[in-house]
């Protein structure tokens, strides 16, 4: 035989900021002392003490199931889905449950499964005066699929985070990445108004700058024109020459032919003038 609940359903009242408490007794009406055990579809939201444990026969148990801090109420139209399970099962009175009640379950549900009886318990949330919505706790009886249960644990734990704590975190990294980017932004143009001339001598002196280097690259380009000038000349007196002198100087072992010296020495002038 089962334990018997009372109340029928678990109602928490308004405001849900702070801890919000509620007694569950659970009583057993045969004369055998039974084992029993406390799950909840929201094991991270409730606190159970104790959520297991032994109840003599024609003895009760009461049970403390604390609804944890929210970091703010939910809205009235939100329908609560919270369940309870309190799970029962007839032990022999020599059984010592004291010693290890998670060992003692875990060889019953291997056992002897079949003798387990349950009973489910809905959660109301109820207004500060102690009325009940019905838009607030319109929670159906049929449902698809059977909830999960899991066994919530016997001290507080911390809330789960709201959807606005998430949206609060989100705008405060994108402040801290637009403030980043903003420095980096600033220190750029702090660096581009440092290389603009702020006087006239400065400007004058970034000038006179300006035309020494324009001065230095054309003494550069007309050196390298001088340099050309004997360069073109080999060029013509190699191709004024016979076919047979061409031939020998190109198949000359050990030597360059003129042309080919000309072409690198031209190639290392053009690279140097325009690259360096």
């Amino acid at each position: 035989m089962s334990v018997e609940l009372e109340p029928p359903e678990l109602g928490f009242k308004r405001p849900f900021t702070q801890e919000v408490s509620q007694v569950l007794r659970l009583r057993n009406p045969s004369s055998d002392p039974v084992a029993f055990k406390v799950k909840t579809t929201a094991p991270k939201q409730y606190c159970v003490r104790p959520n297991s444990g032994r109840i003599e026969g024609s003895g009760f148990v009461e049970v403390q199931v604390l609804l944890q801090a929210m970091k703010e109420d939910p809205p009235p139209d939100a329908k609560c889905r919270d369940k309870f399970l309190v799970q029962s099962v007839a032990i022999s009175p020599s059984t010592d449950t004291s010693a290890n009640v998670s060992q003692i379950w875990s060889n019953i549900e291997q056992t002897a499964k079949s003798s387990i009886q349950e009973k489910k318990i809905r959660v109301t949330f109820l207004a500060a005066d102690g009325s009940e919505s019905a838009a607030t706790n319109g929670v159906s009886h049929h449902e698809d699929e059977p909830p999960a249960y899991s066994s919530p644990s016997p001290a507080a734990v911390t809330p789960q985070r709201s959807a606005q704590d998430t949206k609060e975190g989100g705008t405060m990294m994108g402040s801290t990445i637009m403030g980043g980017a903003s420095g980096a932004a600033g220190g750029a143009g702090s660096s581009f108004a440092s290389a603009v001339p702020t006087s006239q001598d400065e400007l004058k002196q970034q000038l006179s700058e300006a035309q020494a280097q324009i001065a230095k690259l054309r003494e550069q380009a007309a050196e390298g024109l001088r340099q050309r000038k004997p360069q073109e000349a080999a060029e013509k007196a190699m191709s004024s020459m016979p076919q047979s002198v061409q031939n020998a100087s190109a198949q000359a072992p050990g030597g360059v032919s003129v042309q080919i010296v000309a072409v690198l020495c031209l190639l290392c002038f053009l690279i140097a003038y325009f690259f360096f």
